[in-house]
């Protein structure tokens, strides 16, 4: 049995793009991957991200900016991983960089400490440094920076 694949319009393509869009805010790379998902080819996927952008469908910015507050809000991921989820992205370095300048710092250090009060106190482990050096690896796996994990661990005296 033969599998077609199905193909689809210029403009019903445009139109599904503009729905995938609306719905939540995407990068230009997803809707690149997802048109040509549809089968379009070169010539009409970039048309078709041309016209989104230029109805305010697309902005690589707008998306930076909400997914380094998503991640950071929801899933209390720090600096390094959000930096390193929009390079997957496919988002530029200065979008990048305004992304995470947008982050409130207040908000940021304030997250770290949540997470290593959470974390201190679910840990069974009783010998101080083997405490703190699993304190350490998991906010550094959330993405953490060391120097403000090390300067709050002191600050704190969670070990």
């Amino acid at each position: 049995m033969e599998e077609k694949t199905k193909t689809l319009t210029f403009t019903a393509a445009k139109a599904k793009a503009m729905q995938y869009c609306a719905y939540q805010e995407r990068s230009q790379q997803e809707v690149r991957d997802k048109l040509y998902a549809w089968g379009l080819h070169r010539e009409e996927v970039e048309n078709v991200l041309t016209e989104l952008i230029l109805e305010n469908f697309l902005n690589e910015e707008r998306f930076a900016i909400a997914y380094a507050g998503g991640k950071h809000r929801v899933n209390k991921w720090g600096r390094h991983k959000i930096k390193q989820g929009l390079k997957l992205k496919a988002v530029s370095a200065p979008l990048i960089r305004t992304a995470l300048n947008s982050l409130d710092e207040a908000e940021y250090l304030q997250n770290l400490q949540e997470l290593l009060d959470k974390k201190a106190t679910s840990l069974p482990e009783t010998d101080p440094y083997k405490r703190r050096q699993k304190l350490v690896n998991y906010v550094l796996s959330k993405g953490y920076e060391s120097d403000l994990i090390f300067e709050t661990l002191n600050d704190k005296d969670l070990q």
